[in-house]
């Protein structure tokens, strides 16, 4: 393969094609620490013709690739499995090629992080209202591959609704230019959604136009006691019904994860008196300017409080209390992962049904795994819930991780009897590339896996990724 290394250095420069074990360290392990892989190389394009040329060589070697962005993804999605591929970072291609204000839409390239779309946005004034932890290292080209949803899905939608147009390097290396800034096209099949949420299965995405919206004129935060998911579901209906879209968020908080923050995140707070053992985050904002959101929110969670939905509630009065409100929340997974690895599964459901899979969950969890500790949160606003179990003591938590597969199962089969999805916005990845052959239809997977055929019928797109063999 030394010929294919000296191809890739004549694309990129030879200080961008990275061969030695240490180099390639970061590339091959994933942000959990779960999966580790091996590659050929880690090649950097910085710019489409560079993507495209060296896609165009790995595959006249009939060699592999991995696509690759800020590398936070959970389900390993973006770590090589060993197989002799070549990595494929983006991170070079962090430009923002175009910002139309009028159009409220900008164009940047797949290596820009979630962090720099929101502030070249902020530059024009709009808003470009994707919003999760890892925004300063996640990539817009990782957010669509894996349709990421983060905090704002209950105003704005996921990535996939965000998104006008795409550019993609298929697998040949030929260059789909898609990047088109229409809210109509019907000009037959709507190509940029095979790309999105494929995990770079089909094409390696170099760049997107996205939506931008009005900035917020005001914005109001809260941090509510609630006694139970099935009180949190309540609220949230209680306050669409006064607000409607101006609930922009509404996170749920179980007691062990908010316990974990206040023990591994140094400068975090309690943000009430009492230890309720359920938390909702909430946030209302609006285009309108004025000063009318904190006392509509105050109301709303009074009314609350007198229905006996609420215990407790503190509204933030500045934006340096309601980012240390949301900090508590963000800082939960990185908490968790502080004490070993858990048991990650990234559901979704009917938001009339979650209070019911978690009583349904920890409860058959508990009755196999005594005194397991779960870590739930989410946004319950669209029914994404973070179902996290471990071991408490480290040194059972080996033999629970061992258990995976019959953990999986119990969740699985719950979260599927209630007309749920396994997985809501982390992707499939290596993770739960099998697991999925359980919950979708044979007719689901033919289809899935004839796309794959048509777009890569080579299998050098991420393989061993989403979709699995016959």
């Amino acid at each position: 393969m030394n010929e294919l290394i000296e191809a890739l250095r004549e694309v990129v420069g030879p200080a961008n094609v990275l061969t030695g074990d240490a180099d390639m360290a970061a590339y091959c392990t994933d942000w959990r620490g779960r999966y580790r892989g091996t590659a050929l190389a880690v090649v950097r394009p910085g710019s489409t013709a560079e993507v495209a040329e060296a896609v165009r060589r790995c595959a006249a070697q009939g060699v592999a690739i991995v696509p690759q962005g800020g590398n936070t993804g959970l389900c390993g999605g973006a770590t090589p499995t060993g197989c002799g591929e070549v990595v494929v970072s983006l991170v070079r291609m962090n430009r923002v090629r175009e910002l139309d204000a009028a159009n409220a839409t900008v164009t940047v390239e797949a290596g820009c992080t979630l962090q720099q779309v929101q502030e070249a946005a902020a530059v024009a004034d709009r808003l470009f209202p994707l919003s999760l932890a890892a925004e300063g290292t996640a990539t817009i080209g990782g957010n669509l591959s894996t349709n990421a949803g983060g905090v704002q899905v209950l105003r704005y939608g996921n990535a996939r609704d965000l998104c006008l147009g795409l550019e993609v390097v298929l697998p040949d290396g030929r260059v789909w230019n898609g990047l088109r800034g229409l809210r109509k096209d019907n000009t037959g099949y709507d190509l940029k959604h095979l790309f999105i949420g494929a995990e770079g299965t089909l094409g390696l995405i170099t760049a997107a136009v996205l939506k931008l919206f009005p900035q917020p004129r005001q914005v109001a935060t809260a941090w509510a006691a609630v006694a139970s998911p099935a009180a949190a579901v309540e609220l949230l209906s209680r306050l669409r019904a006064v607000a409607g879209d101006r609930v922009t968020a509404f996170e749920l908080v179980g007691r062990s994860g908010l316990d974990l923050v206040m023990r591994h995140i140094p400068g975090s707070r309690e943000p009430l008196a009492g230890r309720s053992p359920w938390q909702a985050l909430i946030e209302f904002s609006d285009t309108v300017g004025g000063d009318t959101l904190e006392p509509l929110l105050e109301q709303a969670l009074a009314g609350a409080a007198e229905a006996g939905l609420v215990a407790d509630a503190a509204v933030a009065r500045s934006e340096a209390q309601a980012r240390a409100l949301w900090r508590l929340r963000e800082n939960i997974s990185a908490a968790q992962k502080t004490e070993g690895l858990s048991i990650k599964h990234d559901v979704s459901l009917p938001v009339s049904r979650i209070a019911e899979f978690i009583e349904r969950a920890d409860l058959a969890l508990a009755r196999a795994f005594p005194g397991v500790r779960i870590v739930c949160f989410g946004h319950l606003g669209d029914g994404n819930l973070h179902y996290n179990p471990s071991q408490p003591a480290a040194g059972d938590n080996a033999g629970f991780i061992a258990a995976t597969p019959r953990v999986n199962r119990i969740v699985h089969d719950i979260v599927n009897e209630l007309g749920g999805s396994i997985s809501a916005e982390h992707g499939l990845g290596q993770l739960k590339r099998e697991e999925i052959r359980r919950y979708k239809s044979e007719l689901e997977m033919e289809m899935m896996q004839a796309l794959k055929a048509v777009f890569d019928p080579r299998g050098l797109m991420n393989p061993g990724k989403v979709v699995a063999g016959k």
